[in-house]
């Protein structure tokens, strides 16, 4: 009972730390390439309204950066007192793809980083440009590799095993595995999302604060704008994830359908209770046929149930059924509410060029022809992008389930022998710390906003003569 209790331990210690590891680098990843952008148009246009949303949300960058790494090196301690069995298995593998990441992604962050958050006015214009992109460059690459790993842990390919031990026989068959491109494309998306909506979030937040000024009105159409943009890709890309999994990991995607006889003309179930004991579900919500459209592309399409995956003795060798059809439909309808809300802000845009509201409607307006209602709305939605991630991440892993790395390794024979209660005295901790973590860094993300709206950031008003000569630096006039 004491290796289960471990077990069980050990498991939720490790969601706690990629939980609140991932937050992060889902904020990093894009929004190091949106300070590029805004970097780009400084150079390009001499408007101080770049620059002022730079000089902003590069803050939210480091602060979200700084988080990451640590946040990520506590992680990776937990693969040599929690899960030893991993790289004694697959150390040969794991081992060298997170060193590539140190090597390729972290030394070039670690450079550049600094001349990006305080070289501005201390070195040219086109180095601190060079800069930023360098370092959104290697946050992309940190993701890649971290990718890669994660992938091939769902995928395994290119090894054989030794003496219980796996072996690299093609390396580009390990990077390139069947799930990489599709995982890699669907959180780089996802970590666009997110940004997404940060920035349109906090943007309106601000706003509300009665900031009016040009930068909060220019962040708060970027994000409206990406999210719209994004999303559609999204929901493309996550139907092609989906049937890539439907091939490797069919019992994922029947514990996030509900699935329990395989069956065609599949339904969709909007609502269900899973009943693992039981296996079947109760209060049944249901789409005849939509998603068997949905995962073979045809209405008769037949999708592998549950019961397909259950040893002789009756063992289930599929994951839990209820965390992951849940964390799949949390995943889904935040998706939606992205879609309806930055298609809406979207369409108010659009139509606020095209004609001149009246004066009798000019007071349910706000900021760029938004109903008021939509400002306070997209709030809330500031952090719906770590929602989604996190569901998400709960449904790739949880759907992983019982194998650690697939048709490999297992969850229980990689566990370290510890005591269940120093296991449990180290997982109060974590969740202690990463409490107060996480609460100080949204206190000192809305100290930010506020002390931006009280206009004593140090925002530029007029351009600095550092500004000025580093335009000319950079000014296709010159």
């Amino acid at each position: 009972m004491e290796a289960l209790d471990t077990l069980i331990l050990s498991r939720i210690q490790f969601a706690a730390n990629i939980s609140f590891h991932i937050l992060f680098p889902t904020i990093t990843i894009a929004l190091g390439w949106v300070l590029f952008f805004f970097r780009v148009r400084f150079a390009q246009t001499t408007d101080e309204k770049w620059m002022n949303a730079y000089r902003f949300w590069v803050k939210v960058f480091a602060l979200s950066f700084a988080l990451g790494v640590v946040s990520g090196i506590t992680m990776s301690f937990q693969f040599g007192t929690n899960w030893p069995g991993f790289m004694e298995t697959v150390g040969n593998i794991a081992g060298p793809l997170l060193a590539y990441e140190v090597l390729t992604a972290f030394f070039l962050e670690a450079v550049f980083i600094g001349i990006m958050l305080f070289g501005f006015s201390r070195v040219p214009g086109w180095l601190h440009l060079l800069a930023t992109g360098l370092v959104a460059f290697g946050t992309t690459v940190s993701a890649f590799w971290i990718i890669v790993l994660n992938s091939w842990m769902h995928t395994p390919q290119g090894f054989e095993m030794i003496d219980g031990v796996a072996h690299a026989t093609d390396w580009w068959a390990i990077i390139f595995n069947p799930s990489m491109p599709y995982r890699f494309a669907h959180m780089w998306i996802a970590s666009g999302l997110t940004v997404a909506f940060l920035l349109a979030g906090l943007s309106a937040f601000r706003w509300l604060l009665s900031d009016r000024s040009r930068d909060v009105r220019t962040t708060l159409k970027v994000g409206v704008t990406l999210g719209a943009l994004l999303i559609p890709v999204q929901i493309f890309m996550g139907d092609m994830h989906g049937l890539n999994t439907k091939e490797y990991q069919p019992a994922k995607v029947a514990a996030m359908e509900g699935l329990w006889e395989t069956d065609t003309n599949v339904p969709l179930l909007l609502f269900a209770i899973p009943d693992d004991e039981a296996r079947e579900n109760h209060a049944e919500i249901r789409i005849p046929g939509l998603a068997s459209l949905i995962l073979t592309h045809a209405w008769d399409g037949e999708v592998k149930g549950l019961n397909e995956f259950v040893a002789e003795d009756g063992t289930p060798l599929h994951p839990p059924v209820a965390p992951v059809f849940w964390s799949f439909r949390v995943m889904v309808g935040t998706g939606m509410a992205m879609l309806l809300m930055s298609w809406s802000a979207i369409f108010f845009m659009w139509s606020r060029r095209r004609m001149h509201p009246s004066p009798e409607r000019r007071h349910w307006l706000a900021v760029e022809g938004l109903p008021k209602v939509m400002i306070y709305a997209l709030v809330p939605m500031a952090f719906s992008g770590w929602v989604a991630t996190l569901a998400g991440w709960y449904t790739t892993e949880i759907g992983r389930q019982p194998w650690l790395v697939q048709g490999v390794v297992a969850t229980h024979e990689a566990v370290a022998e510890v005591p269940a209660p120093m296991v449990a005295g180290t997982l109060f901790v974590y969740l202690a710390i990463y409490a107060a973590l996480l609460l100080a860094y949204i206190s000192v993300i809305v100290y930010l906003a506020r002390k931006a709206a009280r206009g004593d950031d140090g925002r530029a008003n007029d351009m600095t003569h550092s500004g000025k000569a580093q335009v000319a630096l950079l000014s296709p006039a010159e």
